[in-house]
């Protein structure tokens, strides 16, 4: 696992196959966390994978990192919705300069989001639908730019999403989770979207599902 910078991201590398080509999955974490947190879960996921797990740049706290500034109101979570717009468009100019370089199969990348995370991987998705194999977005939320249903992005529709959300979520309540699947449902050809009794986390039998929807990707992508 290394520790490597590009541009104004930190990332960590999990490569099980280094000799090999592999498929790669991009990991976002949430606000106020950091790029270690979600490549714990690497492990657990198909072999076949290449994994990076990218630190957010806006510096919040020692080790507590986030994409864009948000705020805790009595109304709920206020979004900074243009520094979110201009941080999509840096991750998108990131993605394109790892998959030149590291070079993955199919020259795209999966995403995985968490929280904030997921919010980052739905924008970038309704922008750059053509860096993806796929999007995983956890416990999040769709953002406000998302486009009109007659102004998809070319290549949209044919992206697989899967959306998790917990029933207990107590920062991003389950209604965002059923938001984003009833605007995505008809939008995108291979959708799958689950519910779990679990708060504002990834428990195992989510993960478990998680992993087993990316390996069927996987094989899809290498046949």
């Amino acid at each position: 696992m290394l520790k490597r910078n590009n541009d104004a991201f930190t990332w960590l590398d999990y490569n099980r196959r280094p000799d090999e080509q592999s498929p790669l999955l991009v990991m976002l974490h949430g606000y106020g966390s950091n790029e270690k947190d979600l490549i714990s879960l690497a492990s657990y996921l198909d072999s076949r994978l290449r994994v990076v797990s990218v630190r957010a740049p806006l510096v919040l706290a020692p080790e507590m990192y986030g994409w864009f500034p948000i705020e805790f109101t009595p109304g709920g979570i206020t979004v900074d919705r243009e520094a979110a717009r201009q941080m999509a468009d840096k991750l998108a100019v990131f993605l394109e300069k790892l998959i030149g370089t590291l070079q993955p199969t199919g020259e795209k990348v999966f995403l995985m989001g968490f929280s904030q995370g997921s919010v980052m991987s739905y924008l970038t998705a309704f922008r750059n639908p053509e860096l993806l194999h796929g999007v995983i977005a956890l416990s999040g939320q769709l953002p406000d730019g998302r486009p009109e249903t007659d102004a998809l992005p070319t290549g949209l529709a044919e992206v697989p999403f899967l959306v998790q959300h917990g029933l207990f979520d107590d920062v991003l309540p389950i209604d965002r989770g059923r938001q984003a699947d009833a605007w995505l449902r008809d939008k995108i050809a291979d959708f799958t979207y689950r519910e779990y009794p679990m708060a504002h986390q990834i428990d195992q039998e989510s993960l478990n599902f998680l992993a087993s929807w990316l390996s069927e990707r996987i094989d899809r992508l290498v046949s």
